[in-house]
């Protein structure tokens, strides 16, 4: 690689930085809401801006004959920003998948898991992904364009891989001696399998959980009870959300006094819920939170904005507020709420 290509990439890079000083929290933000409307029960969105001295070392790095394996490192390198999702059980991966395919133009899905499994063998467990920001990515539109890397694994994938990478390779490489010992080899490949079984023990206590019912109509509607209240009232139509976020629904409801399961079940009646995802033109199909909050802004219009742009879980969003002006006036347009700035709300 020629000195002016590898100047020119960091001229690039440091430019983007300057830029963009916050583009780590702009990603993991972005995304982590994207996640919480689709009703993906994540554990955490971790994102980082890769170091200047890290990409330069990746960009001359070569293959055996000598040639680079990244000729034009604006090009061909993706992961300069890099974001990680884990998540509690390995059945919210694909839902994971198809949010962030929804939501990003795809340049490249690659499924480790399914590689191992194809080789016979028990280890690396991730889905790569490598995306560009589009139009439809309406929080992210300063970096349209851009293309990144993301990493789609379970708790249990991730302790393995980053305790498997620190002892076996990092190790193996600063000894140059012998190679990867075998005995450390075939307890690696034990522990690999025993993940594994572990991951299908959590989807099945996953699955077994789905099935409970709260049958008592006097609950009161809180973070505690509102898991259950649905799972009686819209089954599995609607993803969950993270349990954390329960609390911000319990918010939202009650800004609106809807205090009762029978309010909630009339909210959720399945009229609306159609007339909904037929206006609304959900790119990925929605989550409980989306589809009530949704509901909310229906019923309630300019009202419910007023009332829930700051919660107690989530404090004075500007953003939020955008948002549901936008959306409001999508449903205004198909006749089916108050156009914004009308506090009186539409009829049931």
């Amino acid at each position: 690689m020629s000195d002016n290509t590898l100047a020119q990439f960091g001229n690039y890079y440091h430019e983007f930085r300057r830029a963009h000083p916050t583009a780590d929290v702009d990603f993991q933000v972005a995304i982590e809401e994207l996640l919480t409307d689709g009703g993906v029960t994540f554990d955490r969105v971790s994102t980082r801006v890769k170091e200047w001295s890290s990409l330069k070392a990746k960009a001359r790095k070569k293959r055996a004959d000598g040639t680079l394996i990244y000729p034009v490192p604006r090009r061909d390198i993706h992961d300069m920003i890099g974001v990680r999702i884990t998540t509690y059980h390995s059945t919210e991966i694909p839902v994971a998948l198809k949010v962030l395919q929804d939501s990003f133009t795809i340049r490249k899905s690659v499924d480790k898991a399914a590689e191992t499994r194809i080789s016979g063998g028990f280890g690396y467990g991730s889905h790569h992904l490598i995306l560009e920001v589009d139009d439809s990515s309406e929080d992210l539109q300063e970096y349209r364009g851009l293309v990144f890397e993301v990493q789609v694994r379970t708790v249990l994938q991730h302790a393995w891989a980053e305790f498997e990478h620190d002892l076996r390779y990092k190790r193996s490489d600063a000894s140059k001696a012998g190679g990867i010992d075998p005995e450390v080899d075939r307890m690696f490949t034990l522990a690999a399998g025993l993940i594994e079984l572990a991951d299908q023990q959590f989807d099945q206590i996953a699955a077994l959980k789905d099935t409970d019912r709260v049958t008592d109509e006097s609950v009161e509607l809180t973070a505690e009870t509102l898991p259950g209240v649905l799972a009686m009232l819209i089954g599995n139509r609607f993803p969950r959300p993270r349990s954390t976020n329960y609390r911000f629904l319990e918010d939202i409801l009650t800004a609106n006094s809807i205090t009762s399961v029978e309010q909630l079940r009339n909210l959720l009646n399945p009229t609306d819920i159609e007339v909904l995802l037929k206006v609304m033109n959900y790119r990925f199909h929605p989550g409980q939170i989306r589809i009530i909050d949704d509901l909310l802004l229906k019923k309630f219009g300019q009202a419910h904005i007023d009332s829930t742009v700051s919660t107690d879980s989530k404090p004075n969003d500007a953003k939020r507020r955008r948002q549901l002006k936008h959306k409001l006036e999508l449903m205004a347009q198909a006749h089916i709420a108050e156009a914004p700035g009308d506090s009186s709300g539409t009829p049931n």
